[in-house]
């Protein structure tokens, strides 16, 4: 791993730490650099604030579950190994769910899916969605973010695979038909 990854993992340990004892809006990035003992410019020369940082680390964590939708995954394999990465992470996320900063890792989330999804189905059809589709997509990834973090804020009592079903289960007809004749679902 270069030297720059290392550090940016560094600061992710660090904010992790921060975020046991004080909410994310509350953490400054002066308490990150001390934990993580590097300096302001190390920060700045990798995140343009803790927000950043908080989705970087996001997406080291799940953006290799969603990789392999299409290729060796169905949709409901790559959200079970999604919320299986969120529970290993538990702390982490109850903490970065919190936070309602316009930056926050639920609307990084919530931009990061409807984008892949978008992009997954043009390559897969070879043409844009439709403006209905495309609404249909974007109320399903909004309230299913939003149900990850209610799972998650709630204690997670549902298993991994369990709420992935539900997550599945409750996708409108017409984006199940899609995604059934593009082969992502089973």
């Amino acid at each position: 791993m270069e030297k720059q990854e290392k550090t940016k993992y560094k600061l992710a340990a660090a904010m992790k730490e921060c975020m046991k004892t004080t909410p994310v809006d509350r953490i400054t990035v002066t308490s990150i650099v001390e934990g993580a003992g590097v300096t302001r410019q190390t920060f700045y020369r990798n995140f343009l604030d803790k927000y950043d940082l908080i989705n970087w680390y996001f997406d080291k964590l799940v953006l290799k579950s969603f990789e392999q939708i299409g290729v060796s995954h169905t949709i409901g394999e790559s959200l079970t190994q999604k919320l299986e990465f969120i529970q290993e992470e538990k702390a982490f996320f109850t903490e970065a769910f919190r936070s309602d900063d316009r930056n926050s890792v639920k609307e990084h989330d919530f931009e990061l899916i409807l984008a892949f999804y978008e992009n997954l189905i043009q390559e897969k059809t070879g043409c844009k969605m439709k403006e209905e589709m495309h609404d249909l997509l974007e109320m399903y990834c909004r309230s299913s973010v939003y149900m990850t973090v209610k799972w998650v804020l709630t204690g997670m009592d549902l298993t991994p695979s369990e709420f992935a079903a539900l997550l599945v289960r409750a996708m409108p007809e017409d984006l199940k038909k899609l995604f059934r004749n593009l082969q992502l679902l089973s």
